[in-house]
């Protein structure tokens, strides 16, 4: 558990609080019910439908992304929203950073859920790969690159204030909503 040991060591003192909940204790092991093998069904609670975005098979994204609408965002980056706006109330996106793509610096208003879901991404902090979660909170600052490239799912509580704003199309000016 990488991330519990970052937290341990002061990286993200924030979310220390959150570590014992994220880690068995040491030399435990989970039993497992004779009954989970076979889970009988439940009944759900009756609730009207409601529309929802789903995307199946998430982590395997990256090997059809022409399937995506993509559309211009930053230097090198790409951005195709699933919900908002990226200017008001909460968004959710998935970003792809070509080779080189940079997200400028700009400051966090809410919190940002960055999941990675291939290749790999360095910011102020440090480098994530594939696989990896980063939870960004309010107030911080970072600018993003990819050197090789990568494809992110990014949900923000709030809009992003960019800082430096080297963007060349219209939905970057109007957008506020990075990595």
């Amino acid at each position: 558990m990488l991330g519990v040991e970052r937290w341990k060591l002061g990286v993200f003192p924030m979310f220390s609080h959150l570590a014992h909940h994220l880690a068995p204790p040491p030399n435990s092991i989970l039993p497992l019910h004779p009954s989970s093998a076979h889970p009988r069904p439940v009944d759900l609670d009756p609730a009207p439908t409601y529309p929802r975005v789903e995307l199946p098979d998430l982590l395997s994204i990256a090997k059809h992304p022409e399937r995506i609408p993509w559309k211009p965002f930053k230097d090198g980056v790409d951005i195709h929203r699933l919900y908002g706006d990226g200017v008001t109330g909460p968004t959710a996106a998935l970003i792809r950073f070509q080779p080189g793509g940079k997200v400028p610096l700009h400051e966090h208003t809410g919190y940002e859920h960055i999941f990675i879901l291939s290749g790999s991404q360095r910011d102020n902090v440090g480098s994530a790969e594939a696989g990896t979660l980063i939870i960004t909170p309010p107030g911080t600052r970072h600018s993003v690159v990819s050197e090789d490239g990568c494809i992110v799912l990014a949900i923000y509580e709030k809009p992003v204030k960019f800082l430096q704003d080297s963007a060349k199309s219209e939905e970057t000016k109007q957008t506020t909503a990075g990595s």
